[in-house]
């Protein structure tokens, strides 16, 4: 029996166990100052040039923690800015990464996504440069954007970051801080099937020298779905405070909260073919779902950051990063062994689990760096040391082999109180797990000649993983290497930037074999060549890059064992090659048109030859489009799509494969400003009513039917 959704509580649980890496925050900025009065000139204009810099300049630290613009970085990297999600209705995770290139949103349960690119799931997320390695690559429940000012996906390995990477690459959020003036943002939202959401965002100096500044985001949206039963709420609060520290030092802190609560939503999805291995086709709200259905979450972030600068051209950054994250879960699974029957639609067993979760975690981090004169041009370094914790429980409500657990379940569809609630046994502690991770970290850039620059980069990590499971098996290990990057630029023209760059793969990893033994870590190469290019007087960057990489020991799922009360689902390590090309094109194509274009050729090699990973697409496009009236710069309109290959599910799934070919999602949007500060705004997702279903990865279900939002924003 092959079902890779019923890894069962990693996927219910453990998922988030490492999403520490996705609720740290990171680099403090500082607040713009303005004329004391004082006699000390020289004071205050220091105080104005450093603070104004930090807070001015946001630009992606990529693969290297250096201070460079995108178009230095020898790296692929892709940006989504406020206003484009706010333009397109994104106001989750899932809606915002569908528009960047090469990023594929694999939603394998309304609970559950992973994001992959280059073939690879992406196991690294951070906040603010800021984060720990997320083994699973799972996101759990809805996130909400609001609280960022943009996304950067970095792809390719990105180990410098996290002191371990894979091939896939990093998601990197930005979060919103407070602005050197006065401003609000409040926003009301009503769609289709009853959603409801409002948003407020306001910043404001704390005295009159501007010193000290505060901001505060606020969302809170509640909605029902096109799927059968199903209801989700967000509610989320984010405030931050920074300002001076003297002449020289910088001071940021905030918290955040976030609950999040889903009810009927489904863990696994459907079942796509009969015993024959025929297509099956259901209604777009199909849901194997019960009544007693809930998946609840409620995560808790605060950090703490001083910056200070040492001379013109130095400077360290300390960062404390806390982080408490709990749910409760009562999931419920329709499965099938060899596929249903095509007339009675029987051979679906049902798999409940109950499953509640605690971790907390901890991240120091100091960072020295700066410039430097080397060969007589100016040349950057920097050297850092980190430490990390995270300590989880994930507990557990065994049940017996009554009602539904592992039995035939009545003909699909069926209601949603079709099946009894399972008598729960009591809480019982299913896997501890404690993980640590020290590193010391460098990187330098180094400037040969005018044209020619140099990046080279070290990391030593040394992972440490302690856990004991429901059988009291204990597991303790240690793990620690040195990876090297290295990365060369040339500057061909002012306009034209050619790239090469090499980074060595170490990624831990938390899969299980058959044993429930650990898996070694994935170990690899990956290589990428590039050129970078700017167009229109710098208003346009385009990217072209070749990429190349191999993991050898990735974790791929085989099948899954039942046990007396519970299930676990088991791995092999597998040896994996990815290689292909990639183009993007963003920026403004004139002063009203915005663009962002982009196109991913994939080839991947294993086990299976070239149907290694079948359920990744082979190529995607993105194109996201916004402009504004030239003699009516009120009205505003845009549409962004996305296309991919077709695609097939492993044939071990079910015994038999599920296709499914080509397909592009588009969605629109326009806008009116019928105030100066404020603005009315129709989105339209789905445009076409394309039918598709939302992964093969895990099988999932049937993704949303067209569907409207109507906004109205005040700003002041």
């Amino acid at each position: 029996m092959k079902l890779r959704s019923a890894a069962p509580r990693r996927q219910c649980a453990l998922s988030t166990a490492i999403l520490a890496a996705s609720a740290f925050a990171g680099t403090a900025y500082g607040q713009t100052t303005a004329d004391t009065g004082t006699s000390n000139t020289k004071s205050v204009e220091l105080e104005e040039v450093f603070v104004v810099a930090q807070r001015a300049r946001r630009v992606s630290s990529g693969a290297t923690n250096l201070d460079m613009e995108i178009k230095e970085t020898p790296q692929s990297i892709s940006v989504i800015n406020a206003e484009q999600m706010e333009q397109f209705g994104a106001d989750d995770l899932n809606q915002s990464l569908r528009m960047a290139t090469g990023i594929q949103v694999e939603q394998t349960s309304t609970n559950l996504t992973q994001f992959l690119a280059r073939g690879f799931e992406i196991k690294n997320t951070q906040i603010d440069g800021v984060g720990l390695p997320n083994g699973w690559g799972l996101v759990t429940n809805r996130i909400d954007t609001f609280g960022f000012e943009k996304l950067e996906v970095i792809r390719g390995a990105n180990g410098l970051l996290t002191g371990v990477g894979n091939a896939s690459g990093t998601i990197n959020y930005v979060r919103k801080r407070p602005t050197n003036e006065a401003q609000g943002k409040l926003g009301v939202t009503v769609g289709s099937w009853d959603r409801r959401r409002v948003e407020a965002d306001y910043s404001t100096p704390f005295n009159e020298a501007g010193t000290w500044a505060g901001r505060l985001v606020v969302a809170n949206e509640e909605s029902d779905s096109y799927l059968r039963d199903f209801e989700s709420g967000t509610k989320f609060v984010y405030g931050v405070i920074d300002g001076q520290i003297g002449e020289n030092g910088s001071l940021a802190f905030g918290y955040s909260w976030q609950e999040a609560k889903t009810d009927h939503g489904m863990w696994g999805a459907l079942t796509f073919t009969d015993v024959d291995g025929n297509r099956l086709d259901w209604d777009r709200s199909a849901s194997a779902t019960q009544d007693w259905v809930h998946w609840n979450s409620t995560t808790k972030a605060a950090f703490v950051e001083y910056t200070h600068r040492l001379g013109d051209n130095w400077k360290v950054e300390t960062s404390y990063n806390y982080r408490l994250y709990d749910h409760d879960s009562k999931i419920f699974m329709a499965y099938s062994l060899a596929g249903m029957d095509p007339v009675t639609h029987e051979g679906l067993y049902g798999w409940a689990y109950r499953s509640p979760y605690e971790t907390e975690a901890h991240l120091v981090d100091v960072k020295l760096n700066g410039k430097f004169e080397l060969f007589g041009r100016e040349s950057e370094a920097m050297l850092g040391v980190s430490w990390a914790k995270s300590d989880g429980v994930d507990y557990y409500h065994p049940t017996d082999t009554t009602g539904v657990q592992f039995l035939a379940l009545p003909p699909f569809p069926y209601a949603g109180d079709a099946l009894p609630e399972p008598v729960w046994g009591a809480k019982a502690v299913y896997t501890t797990m404690d993980q640590e991770m020290k590193r010391v970290f460098g990187a330098s850039r180094v400037a040969l000649t005018d044209r020619f620059k140099a990046i080279v980069g070290f990391n030593w990590a040394e992972y440490t993983l302690d856990a004991v499971d429901n059988t009291l098996q204990r597991t303790d290990k240690t793990d620690r290497k040195f990876a090297p990057y290295a990365g060369l630029t040339f500057d061909f023209t002012d306009r034209v930037l050619g790239y090469v760059n090499y980074s060595y793969i170490f990624q831990p990893q938390e899969q299980v074999d058959i044993s429930r033994g650990y898996l070694a870590p994935t170990k690899g190469t990956n290589y990428e060549a590039g050129v970078k290019m700017e167009w229109l007087d710098q208003r346009l960057l385009t990217t072209f890059a070749v990429f190349k990489a191999k993991q050898d020991g990735l974790a791929t799922y085989v099948d899954t064992m039942f046990m007396e009360g519970y299930a676990y689902g088991y791995y092999r390590p597998v040896d994996v090659e990815s290689e292909g090309i990639e183009f993007e094109a963003t920026g403004k194509l004139s002063e009203n048109v915005d663009v962002l274009l982009g196109y991913t050729y994939l080839r991947m090699d294993g086990e299976d030859g070239d149907d290694t990973y079948s359920w990744v697409p082979r190529r995607t496009a993105n194109a996201t489009i916004t402009a504004r009236v030239p003699n009516f710069t009120a009205l505003s309109f845009g549409i962004s799509g996305k296309w991919q290959s077709g695609i097939k599910g492993e044939e071990d799934y079910t015994f038999h494969p599920v296709y499914q070919d080509s397909y592009a999602l588009v969605n629109a949007f326009a806008a009116w400003d019928i105030q100066p500060n404020i603005t009315v705004r129709g989105n339209v997702f789905n445009i076409t009513d394309e039918k598709y279903i939302t992964s093969l990865y895990n099988v999932g279900y049937y993704g949303a039917p067209t569907h409207y939002s109507v906004s109205v924003d005040w700003r002041f």
